[in-house]
């Protein structure tokens, strides 16, 4: 049997894939005891990890979202590729959010162990970015909006301006978000004209998402 902490450290790992853990296969992981595993999540409760239980014959453990963020427990590649992450998040383009990417990005690096720290400043000199040309910005907000509209299938009504400077209202289903070139954009499928369009985000104006009643038939890219 691991010693308790790194037990807990185990335990929260698994946790954090955000999978429902039935009780006795969660316990056959460190090879505790039921008993032991309550223990355990009632350890990594009081640290302010809130863990949903399910009692019974079929009860389990999930990690539920919480009213503040605790620490995260992440191994050595993961902890590679957020780094790689924030560092091209802070390249992004999207206002707000590249002085918070450097932030983050200092904390990480710097709690990194050294062989972890070699690779990150590895990739960082090998790679060249192949466009230079300033991207234009794009809110954080307003990208949030539109990528949780994507995920529930909701629809999205938003302000639009063309190349050409004309402004008109849009209604669409969005359907995906597509990174070009440093540039955002929305696939969608416009409710007004009856066929699939792409809008970038950075001609794109106060998105907010609507009610959604049933989707009438359309058709399928």
């Amino acid at each position: 049997m691991a010693c308790t902490g790194s037990r807990t450290l185990q335990l929260l790992s698994l946790l954090q894939t955000h999978r429902y853990w039935p009780g006795q296969e969660l316990a056959d992981r460190p090879q505790v005891s039921p008993r032991t595993l309550r223990r355990d999540v009632e350890r990594l409760r009081e640290l302010g990890y809130p863990v949903d239980a399910t009692r019974g014959v079929a009860g389990g453990y999930q990690l539920a979202a919480g009213a503040s963020l605790p620490p995260l427990v992440v191994d050595d590649d993961e902890a590679v590729a957020l780094a790689v992450g924030l560092r091209t998040a802070a390249q992004s383009g999207i206002a707000g959010v590249a002085d918070a990417s450097v932030r983050a990005l200092a904390k990480v690096v710097q709690v990194m162990p050294p062989r972890l720290k070699r690779r990150v400043d590895a990739l960082r000199v090998a790679t060249l970015a192949a466009d230079l040309r300033p991207a234009p910005v794009v809110d954080a907000d307003a990208l949030t909006v539109v990528a949780q509209a994507c995920r529930d299938e909701e629809r999205l009504a938003f302000s639009y301006t063309r190349r050409d400077g004309a402004a008109s209202e849009r209604a669409v289903e969005p359907h995906r978000l597509v990174s070009v070139g440093r540039r955002w954009y929305l696939v969608a499928y416009d409710l007004e004209r009856h066929d699939w369009r792409s809008f970038r985000l950075d001609r794109m104006t106060t998105p907010r998402s609507m009610s959604r009643p049933p989707w009438p038939a359309r058709p399928t890219r």
